[in-house]
């Protein structure tokens, strides 16, 4: 028997419509880098009534501690090959991120990290009332750090939305009313709100409703990288984002990799939609709890061997308890990867202190709900990167070099 390809003609067909339908690949890269400019959203951002939070964030990182400075003061010498990358999540909305710069700035002995992950959905508001957009001039253009948005499949969207990607591809989906003519995606078979989050249930086409998710908010505020970690959602994203060499992706580890014989099917996934320059639109996959550093360092020797390009792996340094068990800290794994030469991403979903507002149901609080509660979560958030922080200059002290946040570096 042939072997079949993950995508058929049908299905490539339809996301090639979808991206006709934005303007085609270069029109869609070029925008996208377009709306990337700080000026450009700066402009936006004091239009919509956020200007104040840009204006203050451009004092915070003045205040914002040196690497260079901490290394010559403490004698630091990178003499070690693993280079660690630092990740935080929960940058949830414009204020919860506001006020964890707020703080770091009044600590003003806190690296940023290099990368950042918000768990919002990519609602109409979120995505054009100027929060997203504010949130990304922040975090990318004043503080330099990649940012990660997540586009959740069961957020409530205008029912024309759903209309125009069936009228684009002649694809049906099955929707719910969801009021004030609003739709969403009925959640078969996970009714609750695990199986919206980050679109893990992708039944029949509604990765073109991801797709088209992801599109537009990289059209209207320049974000570039997204969160995915469903099966159908790789191989099409993969695919889409073949010839848009600026919108990338980071799996999850509710993907389910935690194992080889996983890593070595997503391999072969990413290998059959890589692009000319062997790169893939994956960019990083995050490895799952269970693993241990030796399968770490396996599945980093098995992408090397597979030849595709620019692909970091991640583990959960610490995560909150209704993701891993109690007291989970993969750091001491950290070290034996980095140890042994392995370049890794530390990612810190939890300060490791169980915090009651430190849980995935935080990630999923109405925009009412975030707004009245953004103190609180940039407290939670700050604390994380505290800990992130002292991870890192540990590491710092043993000779690895860190990649924090741009503004923490220059």
């Amino acid at each position: 028997m042939e072997r079949l390809k993950y995508l058929s003609k049908n299905e490539m067909k339809a996301m090639d419509k979808l991206k006709e339908f934005y303007g085609g690949n270069k029109k869609i890269s070029a925008t996208v880098e377009e709306r990337r400019n700080y000026e450009y959203r700066k402009q936006i951002a004091v239009k919509k009534g956020f200007g104040k939070f840009l204006e203050d964030a451009e004092g915070f990182a003045r205040r914002l501690p040196k690497v260079d400075k901490f290394r010559q003061e403490n004698n630091i010498k990178i003499t070690k090959k693993g280079i660690a990358t630092a990740q935080v999540s929960a940058w949830q909305g414009c204020k919860p991120t506001y006020y964890c710069l707020k703080k770091a700035a009044e600590n003003g002995n806190v690296f940023l990290p290099k990368e950042m992950i918000a768990v919002v959905a990519l609602s109409d508001d979120y995505v054009y009332s100027g929060d997203l957009l504010t949130t990304l001039t922040m975090c990318e253009n004043i503080m330099g750090v990649r940012f990660c948005s997540s586009s959740l499949l069961g957020t409530p969207l205008p029912a024309h939305r759903f209309d125009r990607i069936q009228k684009i591809t002649d694809a049906s989906f099955d929707t719910i009313d969801a009021g004030n003519d609003m739709k969403q995606l009925r959640m078969s078979n996970m009714g609750t709100f695990f199986g919206n989050f980050c679109g893990i249930e992708v039944g029949n086409d509604n990765h073109l409703v991801y797709l088209d998710s992801i599109t537009r908010t990289a059209l209207e505020t320049g974000a570039d990288f997204f969160l995915n970690p469903s099966w159908s959602t790789i191989a099409a994203a993969s695919y889409y984002c073949r010839d848009i060499p600026n919108i990338s992706f980071k799996i999850s580890c509710f993907l389910g990799l935690q194992n080889t014989v996983q890593f070595r099917i997503l391999l072969n996934l990413l290998n059959e939609y890589r692009r000319r320059n062997e790169t893939s639109p994956i960019c990083e996959i995050n490895i799952g709890n269970a693993i241990n550093a030796d399968k770490f360092m396996a599945c980093k020797d098995m992408l090397k061997a597979s030849g595709i390009k620019g692909i970091s792996l991640t583990a959960h340094i610490l995560i909150n308890t209704d993701l891993g068990y109690k007291d989970f800290n993969w750091f001491n794994n950290a070290l034996k990867v980095l140890g042994k030469g392995y370049d890794m991403t530390l990612k810190y979903e939890s300060d490791g202190a169980c915090s009651p507002d430190d849980t995935i149901a935080s990630y999923f609080l109405s925009k009412e709900d975030r707004e009245s509660k953004a103190e609180v979560m940039g407290e939670v958030l700050y604390k994380k990167v505290v800990v992130c922080d002292s991870h890192a200059k540990k590491l710092l002290k043993l000779g690895h070099d860190v990649k924090f946040a741009d503004i923490s570096q220059k």
